[in-house]
C-alpha cells in the first residue's frame, strides 16, 4: 500500500512541477503588427496570409494517412504467409482487403473523393 501511495505522490508532484514550469515558461509576448505580419522583404503583403484552407484538402489528407497506415498493416502479411496455414492467411487477408474496399466504396459514394464540386 505504501508503494502505491508513494508512486501516486511522486506522479502527482511531477505533474504539478511540470505544469508550473510550463506556466512560467509560456508567458505570452506582446503581440504587435510586425510580429504578426508575414515576411515579404519588408513590404506589406498583397493578400491575407491567414487564408483558410479547404476542408476537402484536409479530408483527402486524412484519407491518405489512413490508407498509408493500412498498407503498413498489409505488408507483414507477406512474411506471415510462410509461417501460417494457407487457409487462415487467405481468410485474414481477404477479410482485411474487403473491409478496405468497403470503406473506399463508402467514401466514393458519399463524394469525399471528389475534389471539385
Amino acid at each position: 500500500m505504501l508503494k502505491i501511495f508513494m508512486s501516486f505522490l511522486l506522479t502527482m508532484s511531477l505533474s504539478i512541477i511540470i505544469m508550473i514550469l510550463c506556466i512560467m515558461i509560456s508567458k505570452k509576448s506582446i503581440i504587435d503588427r510586425e510580429k504578426m505580419s508575414p515576411f515579404e522583404c519588408g513590404f506589406d503583403p498583397k493578400s491575407s496570409s491567414r487564408m483558410p484552407f479547404s476542408s476537402q484538402f484536409f479530408l483527402i489528407a486524412v484519407l491518405f494517412l489512413i490508407f498509408d497506415i493500412e498498407i503498413v498493416i498489409i505488408l507483414p502479411m507477406i512474411f506471415t504467409l510462410k509461417t501460417s496455414s494457407m487457409m487462415n492467411w487467405f481468410m485474414t487477408s481477404s477479410t482485411f482487403i474487403i473491409i478496405l474496399l468497403l470503406g473506399l466504396y463508402h467514401e466514393w459514394k458519399n463524394g469525399i473523393l471528389e475534389w471539385a464540386k
